[in-house]
């Protein structure tokens, strides 16, 4: 919990509150960042409960053959990552908040590894798409690195966003889904719980 609160401390404080929005509606509103954090229905499942997130889609990035499948993917040797695309209102939640999730719910220390999950598919990364959403990215990562929150070196990679492939639809929502299933139960839900725990101010209201 210690390193939790170090992530707070050190991670720039988000405008969210200071910036109450006179509209979610506007499109102009709207930004998508592509992120990767092991098994994408985990990171999935996390983000679609974050205030200001309009949708979150499963998906791949990083590889460079057209439309693959999963089970390419789950090969390990096409390049890709399991990613999530997040589109949100940049008037209820923003990149720092995001990212703040992102280094608070998944490991960015284990290389091309997620608990059980092994593979450079599921390595830790942030695709941008743009020179401010590298420079946030960086910055984060470097202080982090600087404050020593981590036993171990972060991993996390950035890597310029290319191509966004969704994923196959029954990977659309899946611990909604599948809310029984084992690896739901077991890997997913406790992900969820540490998400709803420290960010409980910042919750869709169900």
């Amino acid at each position: 919990m210690k390193k939790i609160i170090l992530i707070f401390a050190i991670i720039a404080q988000s405008a969210v509150a200071q910036n109450k929005p006179k509209t979610t509606n506007n499109m102009s509103n709207l930004e998508t960042i592509t992120i990767g954090g092991g098994c994408y229905w985990c990171v999935e499942a996390v983000y679609e409960n974050l205030k200001g997130v309009q949708s979150v889609v499963s998906g791949f990035s990083g590889g460079k053959t057209a439309n693959p499948s999963y089970e390419e993917v789950c090969s390990g040797r096409t390049g890709y990552a399991e990613v999530v695309q997040i589109t949100y209102d940049k008037t209820i939640t923003n990149l720092d908040e995001i990212f703040k999730v992102f280094f608070t719910v998944h490991d960015p220390t284990t290389l091309n590894r997620q608990g059980a999950d092994v593979g450079t598919q599921y390595r830790s990364v942030i695709f941008y798409k743009d020179e401010t959403q590298k420079l946030a990215a960086q910055n984060i990562i470097a202080a982090l690195k600087k404050a020593q929150v981590y036993d171990s070196p972060i991993v996390t990679t950035l890597e310029p966003f290319t191509k966004f492939y969704k994923a196959e639809d029954y990977h659309q929502n899946y611990y909604q889904n599948n809310k029984n299933q084992p690896y739901c139960q077991m890997v997913i839900q406790p992900k969820i719980e540490k998400f709803e725990k420290i960010f409980k101010d910042r919750l869709k209201k169900k």
